[in-house]
């Protein structure tokens, strides 16, 4: 039965000037809030009179779907005007951080409602709140003599435009690279037949984008070793206008760290994460990296040796040394030739049409949801998906969650990977009734082709399912405040509820529920669906030293206290650590977008939340992950509160015990080794 929702969807059909007009109007409303509290007496500031919650939210509600334009609309005069927008914004948002007025108002406000006894009144939410907004204010350098104040706001500002250009630069990046039918031979032909071809002199070139859906089957595919490194170098140099972007980003950010009194950026960053320090990360990280290199080096060797037969049996060269462009390709190669597992043809399984909505009907039985399509909603773009979500049970309108809109595919201008935006969060209003979550999907699922329909490769499909993971944290956290909704968790652990989730793409009865080949229909078989499983911890040493050099290069770059040739270093420090070799040095570090995207000095929380994760599903869902008792209580435990509690509470709240690193040493390894500081989390 369908029901009115509270809250109609929004529209989306701005207009530049729309953009241009709202943003400017969201900003003059909030400046007259903000100069309201910066005007109050001392005395008459408490709980209710510094409203900065409320302008918060208003503010949010008008200004973030503005600035979402840039990731996803089709016209480019729309992206500039929304980046340009969410450029204000920024520099707004750093001159409001620095207001004196402001902060000594919430001080006060503490203040006054500690001593008139009003402080044990509040939830522990709105203690948190009125803590968080002082320590906004303390971290944002507000103790500091006006001076430092000034030019701690020029050196944000800058840093803001210059995090905001790089990523405009990966939205627009729009380079392509040539090969010919010979050069491709191996790759997929339903791939190559959904390239560009064209004709130069009496060469017939096949045009490939630098998007994933064209670029990583030749990485994984292509015979040739001149082929794989020509695509190779061509990614890795793709972004190379970023680079002095980013020297600029981490200049600033060391500037702006010693002013604020933190010896590195990294203190200042995980000061207010799970992880507290620069060094905990670092021990972190180096832990697992001992851990991992004999197994790494034990994969290389394997991989290597796999290389040189190949080489030898064809003729080809062998230098004795293992090339960034040979990971993915060999890698693919081992895993068919000791499982029999062909990663053509599980795709065969996974068609988007069949997938997305059984992973929809999945999420929907476990967490007691119903997703009902709004056909003529209002949609930026023809191929998105929006949806209305409800309690399964909904009675009557109080059911109502929020909106979910999924962006499937790529197009020219659009994000390039997989994220999800909370464009509204879920709050209370001022007359207690709710401001309903909006989240939205952006990814770049293969487009149909020719010979076939769109198709997933199995790693598509861990993708989907993890970001979807964001999704229902963002429609299923019910906070009184938005600052504390759904993922406004610390970056250390937002991750982990996702990644926890990735666990259903490798369970049996999962992978028969959402697979079906695209012509007969038949479910992935038990056999093919045990070598899957299998192929899970295949060279799992070099997967995850993989991820360790992001993580070691992103907190390098925030540790170091003078600049470096972040080239050279990203190079030697991805061959040091990941164990593959490279030919020439080229700025890979310009395509590394979460240096600037909110990841900076935190990329070690993608492995630090892993074992969040591990906990969580070795705990609670291993035995039955289809469970919706076991669903219901990761709703109330994990995803209601959001970051309205500390996420330690809210993970031993969950487990029943404080966390531990065993189930993920375990997954790892199959065993738990002797650990210096992972086990002690």
């Amino acid at each position: 039965m369908s029901f009115t929702a509270p809250q109609p969807p929004p529209t989306w059909e701005h207009t530049t000037k729309d953009i241009h007009d709202l943003t400017k109007d969201a900003i003059d409303k909030y400046k007259a809030t903000m100069d309201r509290i910066g005007a109050l007496d001392p005395k008459e500031c408490n709980f209710t009179s510094t409203a900065l919650a409320e302008a918060d939210e208003v503010f949010d509600k008008v200004t973030e779907p503005l600035a979402f334009y840039q990731n996803v609309s089709a016209s480019k005069e729309l992206r500039d005007a929304s980046n340009e927008a969410e450029s204000t914004i920024r520099d707004f948002g750093v001159e409001t951080s620095m207001r004196i007025d402001v902060f000594n108002a919430k001080v006060a406000a503490e203040k006054n409602v500690k001593e008139s006894g009003q402080w044990d009144k509040l939830s522990p939410e709105e203690q948190r709140l009125v803590e968080k907004l002082v320590l906004d204010g303390t971290r944002a350098g507000l103790a500091l003599p006006k001076e430092k104040r000034d030019e701690l706001t020029n050196l944000k500002k800058e840093l803001s435009q210059v995090c905001l250009e790089f990523h405009k630069n990966f939205n627009e990046e729009n380079g392509t690279i040539a090969f010919t039918e010979e050069e491709l031979k191996g790759v997929p032909k339903d791939v190559v037949s959904g390239y560009i071809r064209r004709t130069e002199g009496d060469v017939e070139l096949y045009d490939v984008t630098f998007k994933t859906p064209d670029i990583f089957p030749i990485f994984k595919f292509a015979e040739n070793p001149e082929t794989r490194k020509k695509a190779q170098e061509g990614h890795e140099a793709r972004l190379a206008s970023n680079v002095p972007l980013l020297d600029k980003a981490l200049n600033l950010r060391r500037q702006i760290a010693t002013l604020l009194g933190y010896k590195t950026w990294a203190d200042y960053i995980t000061e207010v994460k799970m992880i507290k320090t620069g060094k905990g990360v670092e021990d972190f990280l180096n832990d697992l990296e001992e851990k991992l290199l004999p197994v790494g080096l034990k994969d290389r060797d394997t991989l290597l040796a796999m290389k040189k037969k190949e080489h030898e049996a064809k003729g080809l060269p062998f230098d004795g040394k293992f090339y960034i462009w040979d990971y993915r390709y060999y890698d693919r190669k081992y895993i068919e030739e000791t499982l029999d597992l062909d990663d053509s043809l599980v795709k065969e399984y996974f068609p988007v049409s069949v997938v997305v909505p059984a992973i929809l009907e999945i999420y929907q039985n476990l967490l007691g949801v119903r997703f009902e399509e709004l056909k003529d909603a209002s949609i930026w773009h023809p191929e998105v998906q929006a949806y209305a979500v409800w309690e399964k049970d909904a009675k009557d309108e109080s059911g109502f969650l929020g909106y979910c809109y999924l962006d499937l595919f790529p197009r020219p201008g659009k994000y390039s990977h997989a994220a999800v935006w909370p464009i509204f969060s879920g709050y209370e209003l001022p007359d207690g009734k709710r401001s309903y979550p909006l989240t939205a999907m952006v990814a770049n699922l293969a487009k149909p082709t020719p010979d076939k329909p769109a198709l997933m490769r199995h790693d598509d499909v861990v993708t989907f399912f993890h970001e979807m993971g964001h999704v229902f944290h963002g429609l299923l956290s019910r906070t009184k405040y938005a600052r504390f909704h759904g993922t406004s968790v610390a970056r250390d652990f937002v991750e982990a509820p996702s990644q926890m989730l990735e666990n259903w793409c490798w369970e049996p009865k999962v992978l028969q529920k959402m697979s079906s080949h695209y012509q007969t229909k038949e479910p992935l078989s038990s056999e093919l669906i045990e070598k899957l499983v299998k192929s899970r911890y295949v060279n799992v040493g070099l997967f995850y030293l993989r991820q360790l050099f992001f993580a070691k290069f992103d907190l390098k770059v925030h540790t170091d206290q003078t600049a470096d040739d972040y080239t050279r270093l990203w190079c030697n420090l991805r061959e040091k650590i990941s164990l593959v070799s490279h030919d020439k040095e080229l700025p890979g570090q310009g395509t590394f977008g979460h240096i600037t995207g909110g990841y900076d000095a935190g990329y070690y929380g993608y492995t630090y939340s892993l074992v969040f994760a591990a906990d969580m599903y070795s705990t609670v869902f291993k035995a039955d992950p289809l469970d919706p008792t076991r669903g219901k209580l990761y709703r109330d435990k994990i995803l209601r509160p959001g970051g309205s509690r500390e996420e330690l509470d809210t993970l031993t709240d969950f487990l029943g015990r404080p966390p531990n690193s065993e189930a993920f040493l375990e997954e790892l390894f199959g065993t738990v080794p002797a650990s210096k500081t992972a086990a002690n989390l």
